[in-house]
């Protein structure tokens, strides 16, 4: 009777063992799942360091390719590397002429939120200008090349004025509006006295502080930079926009180790 009993009992713990075995595969199979997905919807990069392309013109929306980069779009991006655990470090490679300045606020907004979290870090192409900059400057480090073409640290507004042209082919337009300078960006006519004044009011309004935040950020004196002109990558980093020579790979080490240094506490020069 003992021997039928001792028996039963074995059977019985056999049994229990088996159905923790397969549980414990079930959640050893759900876990590499769930490694595998977050790795897969990762930004695209180098292992742990993601790379975010902003390509093109900047404007405002949610869109990339065709020659432009939206803020929406770079932003999302931006975040989503900011909160992936797998993410030790974000570079941002930065291909454009400019943009609009409130497309490039926007961008701006999702990059510190980023830097709050792990390093950010620019890597320049042919050109970072104007609007590209600006979100450059907002990053831990810059990279780019010796011809690489940047700063443009201002604001332009163009009125084209195609009146004359119209008056020569006996075209005209009626118009009716609710104020004065309501049309004042049609190309039907000139700008009036005023309307210059204006335009040249919300121009320097926008550069004062375009400038004034490229010197919150970089090492660089307005005076090098007030003319908003084109500055070569190699004069870049001796007034202070950019940092060093280097490609994309070499941004990718420069924000590996960045982040090496913020997760080592003790590794942080003093």
């Amino acid at each position: 009777m003992n021997s039928l009993l001792a028996d039963i009992e074995r059977a019985q713990k056999r049994r229990r063992l088996k159905k923790n075995l397969s549980i414990l595969a079930v959640v050893g199979l759900i876990a590499a799942a769930v490694a595998v997905t977050v790795l897969l919807m990762s930004p695209i990069g180098e292992g742990d360091v993601a790379v975010i392309r902003v390509e093109g013109t900047i404007l405002a929306g949610d869109f990339s390719g065709g020659g432009y980069a939206g803020s929406e779009y770079v932003g999302r991006e931006v975040r989503t590397a900011a909160d992936d655990p797998f993410v030790s470090a974000i570079v941002l490679r930065v291909n454009s002429p400019g943009g609009s300045p409130a497309a490039a606020q926007e961008i701006v907004r999702d990059l510190e939120y980023a830097r709050a979290k792990k390093p950010v870090v620019t890597s320049m192409g042919d050109v970072a200008a104007s609007a590209a900059y600006m979100i450059s400057a907002h990053t831990d480090r810059i990279y780019l090349s010796p011809d690489t073409m940047t700063g443009s640290i201002g604001v332009i507004w163009l009125f084209p004025d195609e009146s004359e042209w119209m008056e020569t082919e006996g075209r005209k337009v009626e118009v009716v509006k609710s104020g004065e300078q309501k049309d004042m960006t049609s190309p039907y006519r000139s700008l009036t006295v005023e309307e210059q004044s204006y335009a040249r009011q919300l121009v320097n309004e926008s550069a004062d502080d375009f400038i004034a935040d490229v010197t919150a950020q970089r090492p660089v004196d307005r005076s090098e930079i007030a003319s908003a002109r084109l500055i070569r990558g190699e004069e870049a980093i001796g007034i202070g926009l950019a940092d060093e020579v280097g490609n994309l790979f070499d941004a990718i080490e420069g924000a590996r180790t960045l982040a090496a240094v913020r997760s080592s506490p003790e590794d942080r020069p003093s």
